[in-house]
C-alpha cells in the first residue's frame, strides 16, 4: 500500500489527524474541541499520512514568532506529532518530518521549534536542545523570602477573564520582545489556550486566578495560578500552582513573586518552565529548599542556516567562521559560514569550529556555550582559539526561556 502525505483540507480531516497523537492520551477531541484548536493551528499547516482512506499519522506547526537574541523571528512551532501504533516502524514519521520541514522552508520561516515528548527522536531531523527549564516544589513555611528585600511596591488585583484579555497580553508583549525563547501569542491563543478555564483543565485544582501587578499606576506584571488542596479535616495542605508569572523588569518580577510566595494559608509552591537562571533563586531566603529540578525545554531546528544566523544579533564586533556538517534533510545548509558584522555568508575561510546542524540549534539561542558543547564532544575546534571566538560572538546576557509547552 502506498502512503500519501499532505496537509489536511477540512475540519473533518483536521480532527482525524489529531487521532494518532491523542490515541496515546486515551482521548479523541470532539468536533467542537477540534474546531477551537483549528483556530490556533491552521488546517493547511497540519500534515497527515494517509493509508488509503485511513488517516494514520499527523504533524502540525503553529505559525509563531520566536524571540531570538536581537528580537522576534518567524518560527514554526511543531506540535501534535504522532503515528498510530498500527503503523509505526514504517518510516512514516520521517516522511511527516521531511514534508513538514520542506513546507516550513517554502514559507520562509528560518526556524522550527518544539517540545520533545521523545527526547532521543528529534536529533535525527536536525533539532538540537536549545534551552533547559527549571521546576520548583517548595515548602513555603521553610523557603521564605529574603530578609533584605526592598519594601513592598505596587498593588495586585485579581481579574476576571474579560479584564485579563485586555491587560495581560500587553504586559506579556513587553516581556516577550526582549526575552529570548518567548513566543508570540494571538488573541485566540490567549482566549482559548491560556485564559479559558473549563473544569477539565484544572487537574484537580481550583479555578484559574489572574493576578495583575500595578506600580505607580502602570501594569507591569502578572501571575496565573491555581490553588490545590489535599487531605481532610485538620490536615489540609494547600499548594499554589503557578503556571506563569512575569514582570517587565527586575523590580516587577520581584513583586510578582513576593505576592505569590506570600498568599495566606498556602503550604507549598509548585512552578514549572522557569529558566535555569530565574531570579526566584535569589528572592527566596533558602534557595536550597526550592527543590529545583532541571528539565529539557525548547528544541530548535535551523531550517535555513544562512537566514537564521543573519536573523539574530551577536555580541561585539567579532567575526567567527563555522563549518556546518551533517544536515540530514537540507544538504544546502552544510558548508562554511562566516558571521561578520551581524551577517552570515558562505565563506572559504578556515573554520573556527565544526559542528552538526542540530548542535548549531543547541547553541543558537545561547542556552549552551560552544565550550559546553565541546566538552560534550559535540563541537570540534578547528582553529586555535576558535571555541573562545565563537562564544564571544554568540554570548547572551541571560538564559533562553520558553515558559509554555505547545
Amino acid at each position: 500500500m502506498a502512503y500519501r502525505v499532505r496537509p489536511t483540507r477540512d475540519l473533518l480531516e483536521f480532527r482525524a489527524a489529531l487521532r494518532p497523537i491523542m490515541h496515546y492520551f486515551g482521548k479523541l477531541p470532539t468536533e467542537e474541541e477540534a474546531a477551537r484548536f483549528s483556530q490556533l493551528l491552521p488546517p493547511d499547516r497540519f500534515h497527515a499520512v494517509f493509508d488509503g482512506a485511513e488517516l494514520v499519522g499527523g504533524a502540525g506547526a503553529f505559525p509563531f514568532e520566536l524571540t531570538v537574541p536581537g528580537g522576534p523571528v518567524p518560527c514554526a512551532g511543531v506540535t501534535v506529532v504522532g503515528v498510530l501504533p498500527t503503523h509505526i516502524r514504517r518510516g512514516l514519521l520521517g516522511r511527516l518530518m521531511r514534508a513538514q520541514l520542506a513546507d516550513i522552508r517554502e514559507r520562509g520561516e528560518p526556524l522550527a521549534a518544539l517540545w520533545a515528548s521523545a527526547e532521543t527522536l528529534y536529533g535525527r531531523y536536525g533539532y538540537g536542545l536549545a534551552s533547559t527549564g527549571m521546576g520548583v516544589k517548595a515548602d513555603l513555611h521553610r523557603v521564605g523570602l529574603r530578609a533584605d528585600l526592598p519594601p513592598r511596591e505596587g498593588q495586585v488585583r485579581l481579574l476576571d477573564e474579560a479584564e485579563s484579555l485586555r491587560a495581560l497580553p500587553r504586559v506579556y508583549e513587553r516581556v516577550r520582545r526582549r526575552q529570548t525563547g518567548f513566543l508570540s501569542r494571538s488573541q485566540e491563543w490567549w482566549e482559548l489556550r491560556l485564559l479559558r478555564d473549563p473544569p477539565e483543565r484544572r487537574g484537580g485544582a481550583g479555578q484559574l486566578e489572574r493576578a495583575l501587578l500595578e506600580i505607580d499606576g502602570r501594569q507591569v506584571g502578572y501571575a496565573l495560578y491555581r490553588v490545590a488542596q489535599e487531605g481532610d479535616g485538620a490536615e489540609w495542605r494547600k499548594t499554589v500552582k503557578v503556571s506563569e508569572a512575569f514582570g517587565i523588569d527586575a523590580r516587577a518580577t520581584r513583586e510578582v513573586w513576593r505576592f505569590v510566595l506570600s498568599i495566606d494559608w498556602m503550604d507549598r509552591l509548585e512552578a514549572w518552565h522557569l529558566p535555569s537562571d530565574h531570579p526566584l533563586k535569589l528572592i527566596v531566603a533558602r534557595m536550597n529548599l526550592l527543590e529545583a529540578r532541571e528539565l529539557d525545554a525548547l528544541w530548535v531546528r535551523l531550517v535555513d542556516v544562512g537566514a537564521a544566523l543573519t536573523a539574530r544579533s551577536y555580541a561585539g564586533d567579532g567575526r567567527v567562521t563555522i563549518a556546518v556538517v551533517g544536515d540530514p534533510l537540507f544538504p544546502d545548509n552544510e558548508g562554511t559560514w562566516t558571521i561578520d558584522g551581524g551577517v552570515a555568508k558562505r565563506s572559504r575561510r578556515r573554520p573556527d569550529v565544526r559542528l552538526a546542524v542540530q548542535t548549531l540549534g543547541a547553541a543558537y539561542l545561547g542556552g549552551f556555550s560552544f565550550a559546553q558543547l565541546a566538552r560534550g564532544e559535540l563541537v570540534e575546534e578547528v582553529a586555535r582559539g576558535g571555541i573562545a571566538r565563537a562564544d564571544a560572538v554568540f554570548r547572551t546576557p541571560e538564559a533562553p526561556w520558553c515558559p509554555e509547552i505547545f
